[in-house]
């Protein structure tokens, strides 16, 4: 292919991604197949195609591959653009889907017009690493908590019971009350458990030594009670930029933390989130929400708010005043690290007072 020339690529490349090869399809400037077949999903593979052709825009569809593969493939000198899948439905939904045909449409729907895509941006590699750190914190904390239920289930199930224990000292409390039936099955489990929670407690201190050495943004967040360093971190990693959102309210349908709409005519249903974004960091924010209308939240002005909503009755009401109030805390942590103020827990009501 000829050097890369000069304002819109004359080549528009769709790139399917699969765990062992990759399927592309190259169209002209008229639309016309030029080229297509498979490359292997290396990145020796990968960068030897790729680089030193035509500069290209390449379309691919986002998945466990297209974050390293974008990064790779924009370093070749490419115009690349990933896909969001939710928008994508004549891929999705076609019936004789295969990664060899999914190519084609990328391709095509990328040479029309790239707003169709409804293109996103993956992280970069040192955000993706920590992240990295904080998810792997998570998959053992699920673990260890599947786990702790299993013993007290077996215990129940022949008509004894544990005593009551945080999860972090359950492996150590517990072990002089387990039936003698059980010792052989379930004491190899609280090994597992006590093992777990050790690397909780390792994962927990990079967590905090990478919130304040590398992302010490996140002791803005933190100002709010019930924002530990693993929420506030995450939140961090997970926007990266937040000058990439105009307003602060914007993050709250970015996380899909807003009601799904679907008026028709002079009917507007109530309908659930769109539950959009990142399943983790939602979450995590919903915990928090928890934790900021339960019995031990401190007294604020986001308290107050959802202590009213979870008041005015109605079927699921506590439950919906914990998505708002998880959809306004995402607001204000991105308010609070935007202008770096002090946050007031009962600005609103002092001013109330006042006035």
């Amino acid at each position: 292919m000829r050097d890369a020339m000069k304002g819109i690529p004359n080549l528009t490349l769709g790139l399917d991604l699969g765990d062992r090869y990759s399927y592309y399809c190259v169209l002209d400037r008229d639309g016309m197949v030029e080229e297509d077949g498979r490359v292997a999903t290396t990145t020796a593979a990968l960068q030897r195609w790729f680089e030193g052709t035509e500069r290209m825009r390449v379309i691919l569809e986002v998945g466990t591959h297209s974050p390293w593969v974008s990064r790779l493939l924009t370093r070749c000198g490419h115009d690349v653009l990933v896909a969001n899948p939710r928008r994508v439905r004549l891929i999705a939904e076609n019936d004789n889907k295969t990664d060899r045909v999914d190519a084609e449409p990328l391709a095509r729907l990328g040479r029309v017009d790239p707003q169709l895509l409804h293109p996103i941006q993956h992280r970069g590699a040192q955000t993706q690493e920590a992240l990295a750190v904080v998810r792997a914190r998570d998959t053992h904390v699920r673990a260890r908590t599947q786990l702790v239920n299993h013993v007290r289930g077996s215990v129940k199930a022949v008509g004894s019971r544990l005593p009551k224990t945080s999860t972090a000292s359950f492996a150590k409390h517990v072990s002089a009350h387990l039936p003698p039936a059980l010792g052989p099955a379930l004491a190899p489990v609280l090994a597992t458990i006590a093992q777990l929670t050790q690397q909780i407690r390792a994962y927990d201190r990079t967590i905090e030594e990478l919130a304040t050495t590398q992302y010490p943004e996140t002791r803005l967040l933190r100002q709010v009670t019930g924002v530990g360093p693993v929420t506030a971190l995450t939140y961090v990693l997970t926007l990266e930029d937040p000058l990439r959102f105009a307003r602060s309210r914007a993050v709250g349908a970015f996380l899909g933390l807003r009601p799904r709409k679907r008026d028709s005519g002079e009917r507007t249903p109530e309908l659930s989130i769109s539950k959009h974004g990142d399943v983790f960091l939602r979450r995590l924010l919903v915990s928090a929400a928890h934790y900021i209308i339960g019995p031990f939240g401190p007294d604020c002005d986001l308290r107050q708010w959802g202590l009213k909503l979870a008041a005015r009755g109605g079927k699921n009401a506590k439950k919906r005043a914990v998505v708002a109030v998880a959809r306004r805390l995402s607001v204000l942590l991105h308010r609070l690290w935007v202008t770096g103020e002090v946050y007031e827990p009962l600005r609103h009501a002092t001013r109330r007072a006042a006035a």
